[in-house]
């Protein structure tokens, strides 16, 4: 029996990555302490460049190079490293840099038809379970359908799919997606340690996400729904610059204190010119043994969607029989729903 591949340690990477100097620079970046983000999980390794004051002209490759370096480390299976800045570089004449500040659309989105953000003013709401459900059950009704967790701080999704696998590469080294009840999934949490924290700073976030885009093979979709973390901030913003969203569904409790949380929403999408498709009700109710109805938040959904002027697309109980395939008949009248209202706006 052969030996274990001894584990990989931060020690090590950075110590690989101490000789690669940015034009023009003299220090190196890990002495600039320019790493950031390292994050080790079986072999793959992610981190992050801070490319603030860096000659853009350098910086794809300053990328290369740390890239390469760390490559060739013994047990290294991929290797994905983010350009991040606090503020735009200047472009050069020919080509802008690649970071996140940039507003150019990534060329996946030539082979996306829709893409539908699944939003909410605050965590706890159910928003994943929804994005889950909706996407499972526009890939039922027969749509090429991907997903995508755009949650970067706490990504959920490999907890509610199940998945425990990390995405194989193809020969040009980008990520296949996971496949799972139909779709076609990605999530940075296939990549990083369930315990692990995930303390990026917001152009690391920003960063990640766009890479989730532009360094996935994904296929030919007739849909991309994406989880967005909750609030309305970093990762809600390269959203607006970066992706052609064609509608947002907002998922909310119907109780009163949730208003506030989803009038903040609204008023992001509004700001960024994305139309919103709808509120979503989630846990509106629950069905009792005896067959009474009863209301654990309260019956103000559709009063909700009425004051806000917005479509009530679907009230989803309590239930823990929904569970993550799109399958309850809740979320297959949801995906119709969402389905003609894209084609209205468009």
């Amino acid at each position: 029996m052969s030996a274990p591949t001894p584990k990989l340690t931060q020690a090590e990477i950075l110590t690989a990555l101490d000789p690669i100097t940015a034009a023009g620079e003299a220090q190196s970046l890990v002495a600039a302490d320019r790493i950031q983000g390292l994050v080790i999980r079986d072999g793959n390794i992610g981190f992050s460049i801070d490319v603030d004051g860096l000659a853009p002209d350098g910086l794809d490759a300053v990328k290369q190079q740390a890239e390469a370096a760390v490559q060739q480390l013994s047990g290294v299976v991929s290797v994905t490293c983010v350009l991040t800045a606090h503020r735009p570089q200047q472009a050069t004449a020919n080509k802008a840099p690649h970071n996140s500040a940039s507003t150019e659309v990534p060329e996946v989105f030539k082979r996306i038809k829709t893409v539908i953000a699944v939003a909410s003013g605050k965590g706890g709401v159910g928003k994943s379970t929804v994005a889950v459900n909706l996407a499972a059950a526009l890939a039922k009704a027969g749509n090429v359908t991907g997903l995508l967790d755009a949650d970067i701080y706490g990504p959920s999704m490999p907890q509610l799919l199940g998945i425990t696998d990390k995405p194989q590469m193809t020969d040009d080294k980008k990520l296949l997606p996971i496949e799972a009840n139909g779709m076609h999934t990605m999530s940075i949490g296939y990549l990083v340690d369930t315990d692990q924290a995930m303390i990026w700073r917001g152009p690391m976030a920003q960063g990640a996400l766009v890479q989730m885009l532009e360094d996935v093979a994904w296929p030919a979709l007739d849909v991309l729904v994406l989880d967005l973390p909750p609030g309305t901030g970093d990762i809600q913003l390269t959203m607006a610059q970066r992706i052609p969203v064609s509608g947002a569904v907002l998922v909310t409790t119907p109780s009163d204190l949730a208003l506030a949380d989803v009038t903040r929403a609204i008023a992001m999408f509004e700001k960024t010119n994305v139309p919103v498709l709808g509120l979503i009700e989630n846990m509106a109710y629950l069905d009792a043994p005896d067959g009474t109805r009863l209301y654990p938040f309260g019956e103000g959904g559709e009063k909700m969607a009425k004051k806000l002027k917005l479509a009530h697309l679907a009230a989803l109980p309590l239930d823990a029989a929904i569970g993550t395939k799109g399958a309850h008949e809740a979320f297959k009248k949801l995906a119709a729903r969402i389905s003609k209202s894209i084609k209205e706006t468009s």
